[in-house]
């Protein structure tokens, strides 16, 4: 049994291959027309002549039983409005002026029988010639006009199954693998829709999307669940610990195990579903690094509202001011900057030695270190990772620089628009 699909398609190449025969039997029946108005010109105005030289001498019915002519006397003939006929009738004047001066009229007869009347010069009474037309009706279609409207019928329908089942699902799907790792891989709208092969290729690529979902969560939970049973432990390792001999330098380990941890946290935890939020960011910078002394670190703040996730952008932001503190030398300088198309610029700034072009883009990946610009105690590896996945989040990227200033970490980023509704600072 034949898929609705097929039948709807099969249906719409009959259809065209019905409207393009009918359109071609009509052009087919104006060139015959056409034809058969000049084949007929001329044998019409040696009538004219032959009957207008007649009637010097013979009255209209004489002549007519005498040479056969339908001639009619009288100054209105019956008419037409049948527009096929006024179109004839039109044209057979157009060749009739070319040859006979001045030029007859032509009028389209009411007859029993199709065709036109010819006005012949009288002396003395209007006469009129009738010629008759062949109108051609139910003629059967033309074999070579029936092909060409089954092939047009069949490059249509092939056409339309081609871009409606096959290159529109095409696009949806490289829409949807797009948007994978952007968004949530399993809320990426995909319907079900186009031939077979591409069915059976959207339903694979839904179960990729499916196992990436899953293998997300199961990342998240594994890193969350580590983070989270370190926990309690370490609490209780600081409390007993309490007064004793080498307090302060346990005390600093803690403190580098909960560092990590609070990574591993922030790796695992994202910051994806929190609210965008419009801010002065650079308030809200000289805010959050308000707590380190003016003489480590130098502000450089230009004016700028945009709307930004400030959490997982405060966690970006103090994890480069770390690693400038951890891995390079005082004083800092925190530089705010507006770009274009609402695009903000972070730079920090330290007069260490940092990273070279080469190991930049190692130093970028997650659990790595670079032992020889960037390791140390409670690292692990992470805070450059989330900076660059909170900067990917707000619609830009990480880039290291270095001049006679120094070497600074650049975080690029713009007001966060799609895929968050922003809210004012003052409603969170």
């Amino acid at each position: 049994m034949a898929s609705p699909a097929a039948v709807r398609y099969a249906l719409v190449g009959a259809g065209v291959s019905a409207l393009s025969l009918a359109l071609l039997q009509t052009l087919l029946a104006q060139r015959l027309e056409r034809a058969q108005i000049i084949q007929l010109g001329p044998e019409v105005a040696f009538n004219l002549r032959l009957g207008e030289l007649a009637l010097d001498r013979l009255p209209p019915a004489a002549l007519s039983r005498l040479s056969g002519l339908p001639l009619r006397v009288g100054a209105n003939p019956p008419l037409s409005r049948d527009g096929r006929l006024q179109r004839q009738a039109r044209q057979l004047q157009q060749e009739l002026c070319r040859e006979i001066k001045p030029c007859p009229p032509v009028l389209p007869s009411a007859g029993e029988r199709p065709g036109v009347w010819v006005e012949l010069l009288s002396p003395l009474e209007p006469v009129w010639l009738f010629t008759p037309l062949d109108v051609a009706s139910g003629r059967a279609p033309d074999p070579l006009l029936l092909a060409l409207a089954l092939l047009a019928g069949s490059i249509s329908s092939s056409l339309l199954y081609l871009w409606w089942e096959v290159q529109r699902p095409l696009q949806q799907l490289e829409q949807a693998l797009a948007q994978v790792g952007n968004h949530d891989p399993a809320a990426v709208p995909l319907p079900a829709a186009g031939s077979g092969a591409v069915r059976r290729l959207t339903a694979r690529f839904k179960a990729m999307v499916q196992r990436l979902a899953a293998n997300d969560r199961e990342r998240a939970t594994m890193l969350a669940g580590i983070a989270h049973d370190l926990k309690s432990p370490l609490t209780r390792l600081r409390l007993r610990l309490a007064g004793q001999s080498e307090q302060q330098r346990a005390e600093a380990d803690l403190d580098a195990l909960e560092r990590i941890t609070g990574q591993f946290l922030l790796f695992a935890g994202g910051g994806d579903a929190e609210p965008a939020v419009s801010l002065p960011l650079d308030q809200w910078l000289a805010e959050l690094s308000a707590p380190i002394e003016p003489d480590q670190l130098q502000l450089d703040l230009e004016p700028l509202q945009a709307c930004v996730q400030p959490i997982a952008l405060g966690r970006a932001v103090s994890n480069l001011i770390d690693n400038a503190f951890s891995h390079g030398r005082p004083p800092l300088r925190l530089v705010l900057r507006s770009e274009q198309g609402n695009g903000f610029r972070i730079e920090v700034w330290d007069q260490g030695p940092g990273v070279s072009a080469e190991a930049w883009p190692q130093a970028l990946q997650p659990f790595l270190r670079l032992d020889r610009a960037r390791g140390g105690s409670g690292h692990c590896g992470l805070g450059l990772a989330i900076a660059a996945r909170v900067a990917a989040s707000h619609g830009g990227q990480l880039e290291c620089r270095r001049s006679e200033l120094g070497f600074a970490v650049v975080l690029r980023g713009r007001s966060v628009a799609s895929g968050h509704s922003c809210v004012a600072s003052g409603s969170m």
